[in-house]
């Protein structure tokens, strides 16, 4: 197996040829990439050197530069490269490539989002150091967006409570999850979501841990809970069913990369671990 590649973030580019960095060029949740031999590359800056030159640094991956830009809807992309959905890397590169990816798309959507002032419409300017932009005039700066997500798996036992989404493009059943409102704490989030969603009641709220999600721009903090009572009642709007699973007996679940399949891959863990040895 291939070492894990290893990236370190930055701000302010490095003083060196631009050419052979990786470009993340966005078009909203697209990315523009090239196709060979029916695997999915990510563009160099030398390809698209006028996008490249205005793009902000991401950082190093591998020893290799990052730069991310956005580009304008009628960007017609150039022979050999094509857009498609960001999402539709995924196992196309490697995890870390992945992760700079979501990364790319909520700087570039900064970027293009804050160029001039919300407030008097002066156009804002790089704030050398940090990821940030600010206005000339009344000095409001302007950070790329993060909304912070509640994510919980419910247990009962040997059970976990998963529901599907009605706006999944698939079919399949996750944990339940949803945004941070103004004056919640995570843990009142946590309780609010699940009791507006499924119905039920928790106990013995505990931290998992977290992960950035590009796709929402979101932070999504993980957590587990145990049921205390309630019937599983959904929402009808969000939520289009959800049920008691057992760890034999899942239905279609999230891929491994996202952080709803950590905690319900941790709950399966525990409970083999329970159980026993035949």
């Amino acid at each position: 197996m291939s070492p894990l590649k290893r990236f370190q973030p930055g701000y302010d580019p490095p003083a060196r040829s631009r050419d052979a960095a990786l470009l993340f060029a966005a078009r909203g949740m697209d990315l523009l990439v090239s196709e060979h031999d029916g695997r999915l590359d990510l563009p160099r800056c030398s390809s698209l050197p006028e996008a490249a030159a205005s793009a902000h640094f991401l950082g190093v991956l591998d020893g290799t530069d990052c730069y991310a830009t956005p580009v304008p809807g009628d960007f017609a992309p150039p022979e050999g490269l094509k857009f498609v959905p960001a999402r539709s890397l995924y196992k196309q590169v490697d995890e870390a490539t992945f992760s700079v990816a979501g990364r790319a798309l909520s700087i570039a959507e900064w970027d293009l989002n804050h160029r001039f002032c919300g407030k008097c419409g002066t156009a804002t300017q790089l704030v050398p150091g940090e990821r940030a932009r600010r206005c000339p005039v009344d000095h409001t700066p302007f950070y790329p967006r993060i909304s912070p997500a509640v994510i919980v798996l419910i247990t009962r036992g040997d059970e976990m409570l998963l529901a599907r989404n009605a706006s999944f493009p698939e079919p399949f059943f996750s944990t339940v999850a949803g945004f941070v409102d103004p004056g919640e704490s995570l843990e009142e989030t946590v309780l609010r979501e699940v009791k507006e969603e499924v119905g039920v009641d928790l106990k013995n709220v505990t931290y998992f841990g977290s992960q950035p999600w590009p796709f929402g721009r979101s932070l999504m903090v993980g957590f587990m809970a145990e049921y205390a009572g309630g019937d599983i009642t959904v929402d009808g709007k969000e939520i289009a069913e959800a049920r008691w699973f057992g760890v034999d007996d899942l239905p279609r679940i999230p891929p491994r990369l996202s952080i709803a399949r950590h905690l319900i891959d941790t709950f399966i863990g525990q409970v083999k671990a329970r159980q026993p040895s035949s």
